[in-house]
This record gives structure tokens, sequence and C-alpha cells, in this order.
């Protein structure tokens, strides 16, 4: 039972992905106070916006660890997304701030409930990637010499 880089990346991957289920349940939290006005919506988005480029940040890092490592099925799953977050942010609305949530646009009926459904999309990529990771890793650990 070898500690290879492949293994490194997957643990590192593990760690990351926990933070960002945290910040997956945290942004359908707050998506949903919005969307039954318990929130103001210039407070929500300050607070979304807060998370929007360590989440980012974390995605795009083990992603490249992947890339590094060589580990075709975790660039495959992760690749889609990364992209996606890229696109997300080269396309985001004219702020001050980094971020992607506009508080003027945000109460808009179909950019709240797309918000939504992305955010519970993301939630499911992250907890299966979580259980992913932690069989790729102990698969790793097993089988290297």
């Amino acid at each position: 039972m070898t500690f290879t880089f492949a293994a490194f990346c997957y643990l590192l991957a593990l760690i990351a992905v926990g933070f960002c289920i945290f910040f997956a349940i945290y942004t359908v939290i707050c998506v949903d106070e919005l969307r039954t006005d318990y929130k103001n919506p210039i407070e929500q988005c300050r607070n979304l916006n807060q998370l929007i480029l360590p989440e980012y940040i974390l995605h795009g890092t083990f992603t490249l660890l992947f890339i590094f490592s060589w580990q075709l099925i975790s660039i495959l799953a992760n690749l889609p997304l990364a992209v996606y977050h890229v696109y997300t942010y080269m396309n985001r609305p004219v702020m001050s701030g980094p971020g992607i949530y506009d508080p003027t646009t945000i109460l808009n009926r179909s950019t709240l409930s797309s918000t939504l459904r992305i955010s519970w999309i993301k939630l499911a990529f992250y907890l299966i990637s979580f259980f992913y990771y932690l069989y790729a890793m102990i698969y790793t650990l097993v089988t290297s010499n």
C-alpha cells in the first residue's frame, strides 16, 4: 500500500468537495429564503457572492490536480462543471465586486428558479463526487505497489 500522487489528489479532492458541499447547501438555503421572502435580496446576494470564488477556486484546483495525475474518469466528470463555472463567471452581470448573483435580478421568477435548480444539481454532483473520490482513493491505495 503506497501513498501515490493520485491518492494525494483524491484526498485533497475529498476535503475540497466537503467544502463545496457546504457551499451548495448554503446556496440552496439562501435561495429558498429569497423565494419565500424571508431575507433581503441585497444581503443574501452579498453573502452568496462571497462563496463563489472560493468554490470555483477549490473546484478548479482539484480538477487541475486530476489532470496532473491523469485520472481520466475524474477529469471527464469534473471538466463540464469547470467549463460551466468559467462560462457563468465570464457572463456575470456587471457588478463592483466578485460574484454572479445580482440583487436587482435575483427575485425574477425564472432567475430564482434556475438558480435553485442549478444549486440542487451542484449539490447532487458534489455528493456523488465525494463518494466516488472516497472509493477511488481507497482503490488507488489498495492497488498501488
